[in-house]
């Protein structure tokens, strides 16, 4: 009897073990699940898509402090743009061998390590505009031996020795578009000098008289070079966002501007000007961002464009020129837009007398261009009429040529004057030689007069 009990718990010691090892094994899969479920998660955070044949990682906006070790190394394009970075290690992005463009702008960086590039031999394009660093070297673009492109504007650079490397770099002749715009915003003495134009000796150098610049001198001694006055109208760089992806993209949407800014950007191809308070548009305005394709200056006060606004853009598309307070376009506005497709004119109060008749004559001769929003407001006998069905009446019968009161105006049994020219050219005609009645032209005729 012991015997057999004893065989039976050793059954049941031998059935429970499995189901153990089971139960362990369940909780591991759903703790490896639960980990993959994670890692899903996080990457869902950024958007992975395809164009023209190359990968793009888009984390933008999404509060990132840092980069992940868990993304995708075959990309070609990753954008972190407008996140919380404030800091970047060295050998940050070595994992992304082929990478082509790297978006940091409108971050809160303050601080980068000479090898935080390190890998990135395949990069062209490095954009690091509207951050907080105030110091760069030649250092942190050794590893990036392709780059071709590289935005650092707005940001507060300390112009002091420590900048002598990377402002000589940037001054390369073959460095054109590297450090483009970048400024000066200490010491007070350099503010406003533009990184690529300043004279590099005076950020280690002292002067003459042992004064730092900077550093006012005493009086009787000799002083720096004043900074260059300020400019009449804001600065693009400063004032707008730069975005690379898709397409290059100047965006100064609502930011309070009266005036097209300076300094435009040479390689946009898309500009955003739209809810500001632009009043008018001067001569040549846009003629540095000549490869423009789209310009948007909807919801704006616009109520004069002079006739070399426009002048240079040969390759815009698409011009927005809605809610504004146009009336008419002078002669020669649109000339210089030959590859002009689309054309947005609504909410405008347009005035339908003879200034009208260039834009519908413009338009007429461009029958590839479409166009909305052309409605008549002012007189008040044409309002709501579209632009194009007043211009087909104006040389029409005017409704004044008949008086409507009877006695004036009348000359004899209720004929109008011009009634009464009528008979009176026909009287004339009756008057002149036969062959000299019919004012057609007949071949072969011969009159003799005597």
């Amino acid at each position: 009897m012991r015997l057999l009990s004893a065989l039976l718990l050793l059954l049941l010691l031998r059935s429970t073990e499995p189901r153990k090892g089971g139960r362990n094994r369940e909780r591991g899969r759903a703790r490896g699940k639960g980990r993959a479920n994670a890692v899903k998660r996080q990457t869902s955070e950024c958007k992975e898509y395809m164009e023209a044949g190359e990968k793009y990682l888009d984390c933008q906006d999404r509060q990132l402090t840092g980069v992940q070790q868990h993304w995708p190394e075959d990309i070609h394009h990753l954008l972190l743009a407008r996140n919380k970075i404030q800091v970047l290690r060295d050998n940050t992005f070595s994992q992304f061998k082929i990478l082509k463009s790297l978006d940091l702008q409108q971050n809160e960086l303050y601080m980068v390590e000479e090898e935080a590039f390190a890998g990135l031999g395949q990069l062209t394009t490095l954009l690091l505009q509207h951050n907080q660093m105030k110091t760069a070297s030649e250092e942190h673009l050794l590893p990036l031996p392709n780059l071709r492109y590289l935005r650092l504007y707005d940001n507060p650079w300390d112009c002091r020795c420590s900048l002598d490397s990377l402002v000589r770099t940037l001054q390369v002749p073959s460095n054109r578009n590297l450090g483009n715009y970048a400024k000066c915003s200490e010491p007070d003495a350099l503010r406003g000098q533009k990184l690529k134009k300043m004279r590099p000796e005076l950020l280690c150098a002292e002067d003459g008289e042992g004064h730092l610049p900077g550093q006012k001198p005493q009086e009787g001694q000799g002083s720096l070079p004043k900074p260059p006055p300020i400019k009449k109208y804001p600065d693009a760089n400063s004032l707008c966002h730069t975005y690379m992806f898709p397409k290059p993209m100047l965006d100064c949407k609502s930011k309070e501007l009266k005036n097209i800014p300076s300094s435009l950007p040479s390689d946009i191809v898309r500009m955003d000007l739209s809810s500001n308070s632009i009043t008018q548009l001067r001569p040549k305005e846009f003629v540095a961002a000549r490869d423009l394709k789209l310009l948007n200056l909807s919801s704006n006060s616009l109520d004069q464009i002079d006739t070399a606004a426009f002048a240079g853009l040969l390759y815009l598309r698409e011009l927005d020129l809605s809610n504004n307070s146009l009336h008419y376009f002078q002669y020669g506005v649109l000339e210089d837009l030959y590859f002009l497709r689309m054309l947005n004119l609504g909410d405008n109060p347009w005035v339908c007398d003879y200034n009208i008749h260039y834009l519908i004559y413009w338009l007429k001769h461009h029958p590839g261009v479409a166009y909305s929003g052309l409605i008549c407001t002012e007189p008040q006998e044409f309002r709501g009429w579209p632009v194009e069905n007043y211009v087909k009446t104006y040389n029409g019968e005017c409704p004044n040529d008949k008086d409507p009161q009877p006695g004036k105006g009348d000359t004899g049994q209720g004929q109008t004057a011009q009634e009464l020219v009528a008979e009176t050219e026909e009287a004339e005609m009756e008057l002149l030689p036969k062959p000299l009645r019919d004012p057609r032209p007949k071949k072969y005729e011969v009159t003799r007069l005597t």
